[in-house]
């Protein structure tokens, strides 16, 4: 796994938020041993998915995918939660992973 970070571009308006980003949650919490990056990754885009996260789903989808999950495999996750977050939820989470599934055909994602 490539050690993600925050976008260089929100650095200027919020160079702290940035910071803890990158060093808490990517350089800490997402290096923690208990779970690996596929488990965290599917935590993730499961969680963003049900709380209609839109903005950052599409970011984890790809994040999952070369973190070892496959399409299959989030799509089954997004169809489950589907049951238990709302189908509206479920609906818009597989639209972007069809996008990106599409975009990346024939890509290695890892």
């Amino acid at each position: 796994m490539t050690r993600q970070s925050a976008p260089r571009s929100l650095a200027g308006i919020a160079p702290k938020l940035v910071e803890l980003t990158d060093n808490v949650l990517f350089g800490d919490v997402w290096e923690r041993a208990e779970l690996s990056p596929r488990d965290r990754s599917l935590i993730t885009v499961t969680t963003l998915a049900a709380l209609y996260r839109t903005e950052q789903i599409g970011y984890h989808l790809r994040t999952a995918l070369a973190n070892g999950l496959t399409k299959e495999e989030l799509a089954e996750a997004i169809t489950h939660l589907a049951f238990y977050a709302g189908w509206p939820n479920a609906m818009s989470a597989i639209t972007q992973l069809q996008k990106i599934v599409e975009e990346t055909e024939g890509e290695d994602v890892r």
